[in-house]
This record gives structure tokens, sequence and C-alpha cells, in this order.
């Protein structure tokens, strides 16, 4: 299987540069073999079954891009984006000009805030000890947004709009953006359905966003995302399956989450933390999950490609195409989709 199988052609205004009211996203339904649905986020509740369990990712952004004082004839700030929490103040760092900065420098964030500089790596990331109260890396750092949307210089507002109305376990770098959708409202609206709600974690990280450089699909690896599912959470995850209720996942993170669980559990959701480095293509056998909310993704993305594994590959592109010829608004900011699984041979779903 290619890298290119998952291209696509996307005009650049159909990017979303803004985000989008909450609650008030349009959203393509996808049931494979059958014809597209175009609707609205705001109907999202009345999509779901009344067995259905909705599993959402309750992360919390970090602000993890920071901008030190230049240094000596440094121009230009010194740009940190924090990709791995070490301890409670020691954290793995991109580093940008990684060149300019020298293991045992004091680098400069605010009167309150400055890190010494630990060690250097040959893959341009560094390790820095932060000194100063937790607030202030709160309030100086920034939402990593993605580089497809473009700001001059970083607004207040995205602490807000790039955050779930549900974060609440700090940890991640980049939202989980199927999540950006809900408000308050829709997730009472779906609770008041007597729809159970299982909050699970995952801290997304760089590995979600690697690119695939390599041409054969196989040979990409992931980087590991640590997940936690609580006791309460593997409980009720348990009683859908003995109960053979349909689980919905909000964002591809909980698809990894739990797709992962399931496997370290041989087939019970097991409570606790871990590591994934689960990467989801086509062929993938689907133990855990049956419905998908999600965003559109980049072209030739994992994303892309757990999507394509989740409901085939013709639907994908064939969904894509309706989007773009509908101008959807794609990606972090954009519109979403639901997503059936597709079946298997002979009409059964996949089991």
């Amino acid at each position: 299987m290619l890298r290119t199988d998952f291209s696509y052609d996307l005009p650049r205004d159909l990017i979303a540069q803004e985000p989008r009211p909450r609650g008030e996203s349009r959203m393509m339904v996808v049931t494979p073999g059958a014809a597209v649905e175009h609707d609205s986020f705001s109907h999202f509740p009345d999509r779901l079954g009344e067995r259905d369990v909705l599993v959402i990712n309750d992360t919390r952004v970090i602000p993890a891009r920071l901008y030190a004082e230049p240094k000596g004839q440094m121009k230009n700030r010194i740009e940190l984006l924090l990709t791995r929490q070490l301890d409670d103040v020691m954290w793995e760092a991109w580093c940008k000009p990684a060149k300019r900065v020298k293991v045992g420098e004091q680098l400069r964030f605010s009167p309150l805030l400055t890190a010494a500089v630990m060690a250097k790596r040959d893959d341009g990331t560094i390790v820095v000890r932060f000194e100063g109260p937790a607030e202030e890396l709160e309030r100086v750092g920034v939402p990593p947004l993605p580089p497809y949307i473009s700001r001059e210089t970083p607004r207040e507002s995205d602490k807000e709009s790039y955050q779930t109305v549900y974060a609440a376990e700090r940890g991640a770098i980049a939202a989980p953006t199927a999540g950006l959708h809900f408000t308050r409202e829709i997730l009472e609206a779906v609770a008041a359905r007597g729809i159970d709600i299982v909050r699970i974690t995952l801290h997304v990280g760089l590995g979600t966003f690697k690119p695939v450089k390599v041409d054969d699909v196989a040979e990409h690896r992931m980087d590991s995302e640590r997940y936690t599912i609580s006791p309460q959470a593997a409980a009720a995850l348990n009683r859908a399956l003995d109960e053979k209720r349909p689980i919905v996942a909000v964002g591809t993170t909980s698809v990894r989450t739990l797709e992962s669980a399931i496997r370290a559990g041989d087939g019970r959701f097991r409570d606790g933390s871990a590591e994934t480095s689960i990467f989801i293509t086509p062929g993938f056998e689907f133990r855990a999950v049956d419905k998908l909310l999600t965003n559109f993704h980049l072209p030739e993305s994992t994303l892309i490609m757990l999507v394509s594994a989740f409901a085939g590959m013709e639907t994908i592109r064939e969904a894509y195409a309706a989007a773009i010829a509908e101008k959807y608004f794609f990606y972090s900011y954009g519109d979403c989709m639901l997503i059936a699984r597709r079946q298997a041979a002979g009409g059964r779903r996949q089991e």
C-alpha cells in the first residue's frame, strides 16, 4: 500500500482558518454502501442510537509553544515547542534555531519564567528545566496551532477555541479536534437520551501528526503517546461489550486508545495508563469502535489512513470528493463527519 493511495487535491480556501461556531458545524454522515448525507452537528444527538455509548477524549491542550528572548546577536526570538514532559519541571522540546542554543544556557520567557538547557539531541530537540511558577508557563505560552492555520501573531482567544469544552487532563500538544464541535448543551442532550458518555484520556503528541515520508505505508513507524482509562471507564466499556452496545468514538485519538486498550486486555478493556504506537491502516481489524466522529484530514496522513481503514478506502475517497464539491471546511478548525464502520464480506459488521 502506497502513501500516494491516500492523496487528494484540496483548494486552499477550504482549509479552515477560523474556528467553526461550536455546535453549528456542517456534518457529513457516511455509511459505507449508501449515499452520503449532509447535516448539521447540532443534530448529532439525534443521530445516535439509544443503546450507543459515546467515548470522548478529555485531554487538555497545554500552551506548548513558547518564545524566549533573543541571545547575543540574534534578532528573532527563540521558539520552543514542548513535545514530551519528563517530570514536573523537565521537558523535551523542539527548538528553533537549535544550533544557537547551548547546553547550560538560560532561556528567558518572562521576568518570572526561565529554563535551563540541560541537553541537546541530534534530532533538533533539547531538554529544558523550567524555573518559575507553573501558572506563568500557562500565561506566556500559546496553543501550538498547526502550520496550515495562518497567524501573524498568536491569539489569546485560541487558548479557548483550540480546547474542548470537556478538557480536563493537561498534557496534549494538539487538540483532539473532533471534540471542538461540542457544546455543553449538546453533551447534555446526548445524556438526556440515556446515552452513556465515557471519558478516556490520550495526550496527543507529535506521533499523531508525524508525516509519512516512506513510499510503502507499512514502513512508517508511529511515535508513542500516553493514554489512561479509569476503572470506571473500563467498567462502562466492558458493559457495552457484554450488552453488544455500539461504541461511538469522538476523534481518531479515542479510536487509537480504545483499539489499543482492548488489545492490551485480550478482548476486554483494561484500566490504567500505557503507551501506544498503534498505526491503523486498511486491513486493520477493529474490535472496539462501531462509529466515529472525526474531522477531515490531511492527504497522505496517518489520520486519513485510519478513517480509510474504518470505512473503506473507496468510501472515504467518495466522501472527501463530495466534501470538496459541497465546500466543507477541512482540518482542525473545519467541519466534521460521522462515519459508520464498514461491513465485512457477507454483510456482517467486523467482529
